[in-house]
């Protein structure tokens, strides 16, 4: 069955568990992010990401601006991306004329430092503009337009402003063209932007972006491996040291539809996934829905945790082998649960079989909220299942699980990347076909699909209890599915009449 498209702003949650979270994060915790995000808070670890932006936009006006000005990560645009995303989901849920001016603003200022061709990148515009395009595997180009992408198409599906969709469609453009014409055996060293083109190409119907996001996942992997050659030949490191390359951890020793185990980088390998999983759909690809399939399989009967997490090393933040998920040097890092969140929901717009919303379910509630402090302001990068007092923290191979959650980092990826979730927990929670309305999550909250308009009171996950109150708007019959989770004994029904238009 073909999934009907619900827009994202047909979902209104209760004051239940999970509409005071999302109330959480619009009026404390994306005010405080944007703050972080310009360094306006002492005693936090340096952002700098707007500020790199600003730099980029003067320097492309001409303003003499030196390398080392720039400040964090190579991907540090991608904080701002997903804080915007996290912002335009906020404001489906109500008008917030200050936070929308902060986006508004922001956005102005991300274009500036847009080039003529539609190539953005602050680190590459302000530290190394001859570098542009040399380093796919380690240098974060595309996983930056890939998030901005996203954040772009929920800016707009919100508030039906195109300034940021209209950059990225020239980002997109740009991308195009590098990587369709010019250097066709390339591919994402950190996935994402298949993902983010599907949406992009949703948004604007433009066909070539469809197509480049079949591309990438059809090319990676393929032999001669393009990473290798690249190494050998471009003469610079974007990390300190020449470290040996790695396939696997960037998911590229077999073509995609060839892989069978979960490998590598967790969050880059379910980033990629969740864009297989969605070309597939879209492009009716059984090899490619096999594929994912069996990786589904590899991650979630033989290398996830309990919880939900994934990745059981810090080496790597990657997956291991079978079965290895030792909870004193766990990684589960909050990123690769959200990513697994991403996968599941794919493929349960594939095929909708219940292990899908079972996994998207344990991952939200164990894997995903644990990254941030009931305030708000502090946060969980790796999620400890087990801490030792001296131990963890403190010594060589533990010092990456610690105990308390810091207030941000200077690798902040999980944080935004949280709030963007919770935020945007509706779109999870609902699918719609031609003959079903599926509701995989139990969150309290009001939807407005397009067979019926559906109020859920939920007093989950503290009690069993939900109420779906259902008002049908068309006067053909559909079926209302249910998930009912694998770990429920017993089921009770009370049945309800449904409103007739």
């Amino acid at each position: 069955m073909k999934s009907e498209r619900i827009p994202v702003k047909s979902f209104s949650a209760d004051n239940g568990f999970i509409g005071k979270m999302q109330k959480l994060v619009r009026e404390e915790v994306l005010p405080y992010q944007y703050n972080i995000l310009n360094d306006a808070i002492p005693g936090i670890e340096k952002s700098h990401a707007i500020e790199n932006i600003r730099l980029a936009a003067e320097k492309l006006r001409g303003k003499d601006v030196k390398p080392d000005e720039f400040y964090g990560m190579v991907f540090q645009d991608s904080d701002v991306a997903k804080w915007i995303e996290a912002a335009a989901y906020a404001l489906a849920a109500g008008e917030d004329p200050e936070l929308e001016k902060a986006v508004d603003e922001t956005i102005q200022l991300y274009g500036a430092s847009q080039h003529e061709d539609g190539y953005v990148d602050s680190y590459f515009t302000v530290k190394c503009p001859d570098k542009m395009w040399t380093n796919i595997c380690d240098a974060h180009e595309l996983y930056c337009a890939g998030h901005m992408m996203e954040a772009a198409v929920a800016y707009y599906e919100v508030t039906g402003k195109r300034e940021l969709l209209d950059i990225m469609s020239k980002s997109a453009d740009c991308i195009y063209e590098q990587f369709m014409k010019k250097n066709t055996r390339a591919y994402p060293g950190h996935p994402e932007v298949e993902l983010a083109l599907m949406r992009l190409w949703r948004a604007t119907g433009n066909e070539k972006y469809k197509e480049l996001a079949k591309h990438f996942v059809d090319v990676r992997g393929q032999a001669p491996n393009y990473f290798v050659e690249e190494k050998k030949n471009r003469g610079w490191n974007v990390w300190d040291g020449a470290e040996e390359l790695n396939t696997d951890y960037t998911q590229s020793t077999l073509p995609v539809r060839e892989q069978k185990d979960a490998v590598g980088h967790a969050v880059r390998a379910v980033y990629l996934y969740t864009g297989m999983a969605d070309v597939a759909k879209e492009t009716q690809d059984e090899t490619l829905l096999a594929a994912c399939r069996n990786l589904w399989e590899s991650i979630t009967k033989r290398r996830m945790y309990i919880t939900g997490g994934i990745g059981s090393t810090f080496m790597g933040e990657a997956f291991t082998v079978d079965y290895d998920l030792p909870n004193d040097t766990v990684y589960a890092e909050t990123c690769a649960s959200i990513g697994l969140m991403f996968f599941a929901k794919k493929m349960l717009e594939n095929e909708h079989r219940g292990e899908y919303a079972d996994v998207m379910e344990r991952a939200l509630y164990n894997g995903i909220i644990s990254g941030m402090q009931l305030d708000g302001k502090r946060f969980f990068y790796v999620n400890p299942l087990e801490v030792n007092p001296g131990v963890s923290g403190e010594i060589f191979g533990y010092k990456h699980v610690i105990p308390e959650r810091p207030g941000w980092y200077a690798c902040a990826c999980c944080p935004p990347n949280l709030v963007r979730m919770v935020t945007s927990l509706g779109k999870y929670a609902w699918d719609e076909d031609e003959t079903a309305v599926y509701s995989h999550l139990f969150l309290g909250q009001e939807a407005a699909l397009g067979k019926a308009d559906i109020r859920v009171e939920s007093a989950y996950p503290w009690e069993g209890s939900v109420t779906y109150h259902v008002s049908a708007k068309i006067d053909e019959l559909f079926t209302l599915a249910i998930h009912i989770p694998a770990y429920v004994k017993a089921v009770s029904y009370t049945h309800l009449t449904l409103p007739t238009i």
